[in-house]
């Protein structure tokens, strides 16, 4: 009898405590979380799903033709992805070449050497230039970058450089050069302010274990601070790249807006961003819109690829540096 009664009188608290843990304060933070995250990957999703139907008749049409067809007439109805692919890989790479060096290299300064106060204030004016619109950047590319090219480009072309293919034939100032020159200025603000917190995080207990034993404050930074924090420094650049492939306003100023591949960076070209930007609003036919479309799509899926692609070789390289 006191065996049964035990049972029973557990049989209640058992149920209360199981509702105690639904309903606990972890409980509804980790359904709250899990909530907002699968919210992310539904309008992700969402977002795939209407690009790729919308832009059915193209892929009917054009198939996988359309990712290496270099034509672009929208009175013919003939369209191809190729020209505005090679334009956006190519600005996207010219501004991180010229971005990385000078961005890794504030945030090794402003991190290590500058002192705390002034490394604060420049900081801060950095991460500023960050959120100025992009079309601020495309009118001082038109008025400051064009003048400045249309002056340095021939004496560069002059002292050799015009041999290079890629920097061969006329230059009338708009071009893929210019276009990655802003974008290089547009993405350097991210890679100096994500890669100077990372440099920061690096533990205090290892620049002071290389200085005792004999390191120089540059030794330090350079073979102590900076392959601890490769990793981090590494995500900040294709962050930036992230950002590069999408800029839209500012290319479209100075990358010339033309549909074609060209050897050289000073010939003008064109980006996905570019096209969408200029031609989805006047799009004559449901044929052009469903190809500007599909036109998204393709850049969805590059971002996605070379993020990716950056993700696993950040994954590599950290296995390479934690032995």
């Amino acid at each position: 009898m006191a065996t049964a009664s035990l049972q029973r009188t557990a049989r209640p608290i058992g149920r209360a405590s199981f509702i105690r843990r639904i309903f606990s304060v972890d409980s509804l933070a980790q359904a709250i979380f899990f909530i907002a995250t699968m919210a992310i990957l539904a309008v992700t999703a969402f977002l795939v799903w209407e690009l790729w139907t919308q832009s059915g008749p193209s892929r009917d049409k054009f198939g996988l033709s359309f990712l290496t067809k270099t034509e672009w007439d929208p009175v013919a109805g003939n369209f191809g992805a190729l020209p505005f692919i090679f334009g956006t890989v190519v600005t996207s790479a010219v501004a991180l070449i010229l971005a990385v060096p000078f961005g890794v290299g504030a945030a090794i300064f402003l991190a290590e050497l500058a002192p705390p106060k002034a490394s604060d204030a420049m900081t801060f004016l950095i991460e500023l230039l960050a959120a100025v619109p992009s079309v601020i950047f495309g009118l001082i590319g038109i008025f400051v970058l064009l003048p400045m090219l249309n002056v340095i480009v021939p004496v560069l072309k002059d002292a050799g450089l015009g041999v290079l293919p890629i920097f061969s034939g006329p230059f009338y100032g708009v071009s893929l050069l210019a276009a990655g020159v802003v974008l290089s200025v547009m993405v350097a603000p991210y890679i100096i302010s994500v890669s100077r917190e990372v440099l920061l995080a690096v533990p205090r207990d290892l620049r002071e274990a290389a200085l005792a034993l004999g390191a120089t404050r540059w030794e330090t930074t350079w073979d102590v601070v900076v392959p601890y924090a490769r990793r981090g420094i590494m995500g900040s650049v294709f962050l930036a790249l992230a950002r590069a492939l999408g800029e839209t306003m500012a290319v479209t100023m100075v990358v010339g807006n033309t549909p074609k591949i060209a050897k050289s960076l000073l010939a003008p070209g064109y980006s996905i961003a570019s096209v969408l930007a200029n031609e989805f609003a006047e799009a004559t036919s449901s044929l052009q819109v469903s190809t500007l479309i599909e036109l998204g799509l393709v850049l969805f899926g590059l971002t996605i690829v070379l993020n990716g692609a950056a993700r696993l070789l950040i994954m590599a390289t950290g296995g390479k540096v934690s032995q």
